[in-house]
Parts: structure tokens; sequence; C-alpha cells
């Protein structure tokens, strides 16, 4: 790792003798192998954290979120998957597909493509850990649908805060390439950044997903 101040110790991310982050409470375990090179964790205890799972196309964020999840709800309630995606083409619906499959029958999907506050409002009550894929998605929709991305945003964080059990949200990283070559292609890409800086500034941890590999950007104890 580069610039590391003088006297301070780099983390060791990746490798024999890795320092993997913690999960959910004091006692969480290190991560293991999961999927296709993302890391996923062993166990968990439970608590009202949030944690934002960054990465670009196809990098295994998905998977490794998921991972997080499930390790949350193995002594407690089923979790759940609350789906951003709509169906409207045929490439969308077999990507939905996949991912089903993929996450297998314990979980319990909802559709907030819009409402995303009012669903993780819905699902306090009931205490269980919570997947939201993805929030890049939610903002396309927010955009199309002429609503306000940054009060959702608000209304979104104000529904964290009140989350008694954990939440894992799925962003992309949108910024990393070119400059986009009209108005609302560019238009989006600064929403997106906005939002990731938010959901990020009010996450306990935060995660960059490479090549199926974890990066930490963010820890908070």
């Amino acid at each position: 790792m580069d610039h590391v101040p003088p006297g301070a110790q780099a983390p060791k991310l990746f490798g024999l003798g890795a320092q993997a982050p913690k999960l959910f409470g004091p006692d969480a375990q290190a991560p293991e192998s999961h999927g296709s090179g993302a890391q996923a964790p062993k166990s968990s205890t439970p608590g009202a954290s949030v944690t934002l799972v960054l990465g670009g196309a196809r990098s295994g964020k998905s998977a490794y979120a998921e991972g997080l999840v499930e390790a949350a709800a193995e002594t407690g309630s089923a979790p759940v998957y609350l789906a951003t995606a709509e169906a409207g083409d045929a490439e969308m619906t077999a990507r939905i597909a996949r991912h089903r499959e993929r996450r297998g029958g314990r979980w319990r999907t909802e559709e907030a493509p819009l409402d995303l506050a009012a669903a993780l409002t819905a699902e306090s009550a009931r205490a269980a850990p919570v997947l939201v894929d993805c929030l890049t998605l939610w903002l396309a929709n927010l955009m199309a649908a002429g609503h306000d991305p940054e009060a959702e945003a608000g209304a979104l964080i104000a529904a964290l805060d009140d989350r008694r059990a954990p939440t894992v949200l799925v962003s992309n990283e949108v910024g990393l390439g070119i400059v986009p070559d009209n108005a609302l292609a560019r238009a989006f890409r600064d929403a997106a950044g906005r939002l990731n800086q938010r959901i990020a500034a009010r996450a306990e941890r935060v995660i960059f997903i490479a090549a199926g590999l974890p990066l930490v950007l963010k820890e908070t104890s």
C-alpha cells in the first residue's frame, strides 16, 4: 500500500496473514472464500450496522454482499433481498433470473424500484438482515420517473437510521471511466457519485470490490 505515514502499519488485505474486515458486532469472524474469488464471511454477530459494497460491472460485488447478509442471518431471520431492478427487457429478465438462482430459496425477495425508504422501513419491524441491490438501478429509476434524487437519498438515510438489523447496500462505481458524451449520462454519473458519497458517510463500513477481491475503504468499530 502506497503513502503509508511514517510509523503507521498498513493493514494486510490479501495473502497469508491478511486481516479481513469485521462483519457485524465485536466478535465477528474473518471472511473466507466465496463464489468466483469474492470474499464472504464465516459468521457474524447481528447488529444494526450499515455496509456499502461498491464495484464496477461484473466485479463480484453482489455475490460478496449476499455472503455478508447470509452470514448475518445464520442465527436469525431469513435474509431479505430488496430488488430495485425491473425486468424491462429480455436481458434484464435473464440477469434477474441468474441472481435469484444464485441466492437460492432461503431468501425473501421484495421489489422496491422507487420507494426504497418505505421498503426498508417496512422491513425494520421484522428485524431481518437486508440486502439492497442495487442503488445504481434505483437512482436510474428515480431519474426516469422525475423524482428528486437528493430528497430520496435523504429519506433512505433516515430509514437506515431506524434499522435494527444489518443492512448491506450494493452500488456501482461509475465515475472511473471516460466522461460521458451526453448531458443525461453526465447528470446520472454525477448523481451516482453524490449518492455513493452520502451512503458511504452514513455507513459503518465501505468495501470496494475489484476482480472479486475486497478492499476495505472504511471500517468504523
